[in-house]
């Protein structure tokens, strides 16, 4: 019997997208804290070398390569983490996949493949969870942005994305609420990681231009922590730094100034494509 399994009472923490720079932090955050972390991402090299680094931080953490768009694959890896940790408590989706293109320039498999990774990913991982959660009465925390708040131009697929996973899991947390599994959807803006390094162009092809940003980009551990406070809280909507805030009640407040605002910031994305 492992370590883990004879502390049933630590949280285990089970993170998709995991090797990333948002992934990694949360499971630093929650690791330090004393949290068993099930570190999983679709990169193998890259989950291994991830794995090693907790472990020298004193974390324990077991990696396992992911790819989150296999719902038979999604089952058999949380089958694994359950069979070595002994329980889950806390599902934290933190794969996705970006897209920076004009409509009318971008190929419906974009479309597809994006909404692969960051909707039909997160809602077959939860399929596969859902059992151990209910039965830790645990928590689903959900790694949207402030693109499922507020529109962004030349991330139509992006944006869709993260749309669907608010009506999904918002849905979802009313389902589950009396079973004592509570949801988090967190909404951060732009982040200081390589996420857009490996989006997509209008033809599906990796980004070869910087993405446009607008206010200044916040630090991965900033939202690890503002992860684990609405962990600790169980809060069901974080919406991350000023720049995010300020977008989310402009665009409820006066929809035709942020449509306006928006569209100048991103031009120049759009005409390069």
């Amino acid at each position: 019997m492992s370590q883990a399994e004879r502390a049933p009472k630590m949280q285990v923490v089970m993170l998709s997208g995991g090797a990333g720079g948002i992934g990694f932090a949360v499971a630093e955050q929650f690791g330090s804290q004393g949290a068993h972390i099930a570190l999983t991402d679709s990169d193998s090299k890259l989950v291994q070398v991830k794995e090693q680094q907790l472990r020298q931080q004193g974390i324990s953490v077991r990696g396992w390569t992911l790819d989150v768009t296999d719902a038979v694959h999604c089952q058999t890896v949380v089958n694994e983490v359950l069979h070595h940790f002994g329980r889950l408590d806390i599902l934290v989706h933190c794969a996705g996949l970006t897209q920076v293109s004009p409509f009318l320039k971008t190929r419906a498999e974009v479309y597809r493949r994006v909404m692969e990774v960051n909707f039909f990913g997160a809602v077959q991982l939860t399929q596969a969870a859902v059992d151990a959660l209910l039965h830790s009465r645990g928590q689903i925390i959900v790694l949207s942005s402030i693109a499922g708040l507020a529109p962004l131009a030349g991330r139509t697929g992006y944006c869709a994305s993260k749309y669907a996973l608010h009506g999904f899991f918002e849905t979802l947390r009313g389902e589950l609420k009396h079973r004592g599994v509570s949801v988090t959807m967190v909404c951060p803006s732009f982040v200081a990681t390589d996420f857009a390094s490996k989006g997509l162009n209008a033809c599906g092809e990796v980004l070869d231009f910087e993405r446009s940003t607008t206010g200044t980009p916040i630090a991965p551990s900033e939202v690890a922590r503002a992860i684990d406070r609405a962990s600790q809280r169980r809060s069901k909507l974080v919406v991350l730094s000023r720049t995010g805030k300020l977008a989310y009640w402009i665009s409820r407040l006066a929809p035709g100034v942020y449509e306006s605002l928006m569209l100048r910031r991103f031009q120049k994305e759009l005409e390069r494509e």
